[in-house]
């Protein structure tokens, strides 16, 4: 089977991205990190950067269901570092909305706030001319 990466289209067009897409933002935290993993192990660049962090909000999110908040912290840091860190406007998903989601679940949990007063990471596609 060809991948993303052989036939140069975009990540955004291979359907498991779409799956993994709907595990993530339907709470499946498990199905989302190993669909997102399998993609990461193709990925080279700044592809591999993205999915490494969206991965890691993923565990993140399977640690807090866990109840291993010390995990799910670094976790949260971790990939909040990686998604700041890359330019993300070009690959299509709107990665400032999930950092900001992830910036207030990590003040949450190093500051013993609820949680359930934050958001639940989603990725969404950018909008339409949003660079």
């Amino acid at each position: 089977m060809e991948t993303f990466k052989d036939k140069k289209i975009s990540l955004l067009e291979d359907q498991r991205f779409q799956n993994a897409m709907n595990y993530f933002n339907s709470e499946d935290w498990y199905c989302a990190h190993d669909s997102f993993e399998e993609l990461w192990h193709e990925s080279i660049g700044i592809e591999r950067n993205i999915l490494q962090g969206i991965l890691q909000v993923a565990v993140a999110q399977l640690h807090l269901e866990r109840g291993n908040k010390n995990g799910a912290t670094i976790l949260f840091g971790e990939a909040l570092g990686r998604l700041n860190r890359v330019g993300c406007s070009d690959f299509g998903l709107d990665i400032r909305r999930l950092c900001k989601c992830i910036e207030h679940r990590l003040y949450s949990l190093q500051n013993n706030r609820d949680l359930d007063l934050c958001t639940i990471p989603r990725l969404s596609k950018n909008s339409e001319g949003e660079t």
